[in-house]
């Protein structure tokens, strides 16, 4: 029943895949809090996102947004935005910020494999296998309580209520940003020469 219940998720999941890439946005938002979209100090180009680790669509698109920060040296600052209808994601957002506090880098390589594992994850009972496999194989030892103080949890819900001020409602959103503006990302088929054309500016 399990692999039945896994076949059908999945075929659920092509079937959102397809109808988000249909339903995207035809027009960018115009965000009233812009405080975020700016580079971070050292870069002139960014790409900041707002994404939901339980969402099919910013699993597509993650490694599309690696290869783009490798090839251009871009910054990338990473938002959580955990979507109310996925079971894990808000769990899975506060893991990774807990493997922040040991490196951002290794925070990172969470959220990559949380990406590229995603359709094996499909309770939070997975998501907590996961990540205990994940600490093992990266030689760290998780806490018996990860988030003892809530902190982990609030900086989570200072981002979701960050990308509400903004006008955020879907995931991956996202933005190429410079010194001199931003402009959203419509079509990730179209980061690179959005890139190029803020690494021009």
């Amino acid at each position: 029943m399990r692999g039945l219940h896994k076949l059908v998720v999945l075929s659920m999941a092509g079937f959102l895949i397809a109808v988000g890439v249909q339903g995207q946005q035809e027009q960018p938002l115009h965000p009233a809090d812009t405080s975020a979209l700016h580079p971070p100090a050292g870069y002139k180009v960014a790409i900041v996102e707002f994404a939901d680790l339980e969402c099919p669509m910013c699993a597509r698109e993650n490694p599309v947004i690696m290869q783009a920060v490798e090839h251009y040296h871009a910054a990338w600052v990473r938002h959580d935005f955990p979507l109310p209808m996925h079971a894990w994601s808000f769990q899975a957002a506060v893991n990774a910020r807990w493997f922040d506090t040991k490196s951002k880098d290794l925070g990172d390589d969470y959220r990559n494999a949380v990406f590229a594992n995603q359709p094996s994850i499909e309770t939070k009972s997975d998501l907590e296998d996961f990540t205990r496999k994940f600490a093992e194989q990266h030689g760290t030892a998780l806490p018996f309580v990860m988030d003892p103080q809530g902190k982990l949890q609030a900086e989570v819900k200072a981002d979701v209520g960050l990308g509400d001020r903004m006008g955020i409602h879907e995931t991956p959103t996202a933005w190429v940003v410079t010194e001199h503006g931003y402009k959203q990302v419509m079509d990730f088929d179209k980061l690179y020469s959005m890139l190029d054309e803020a690494m021009g500016q």
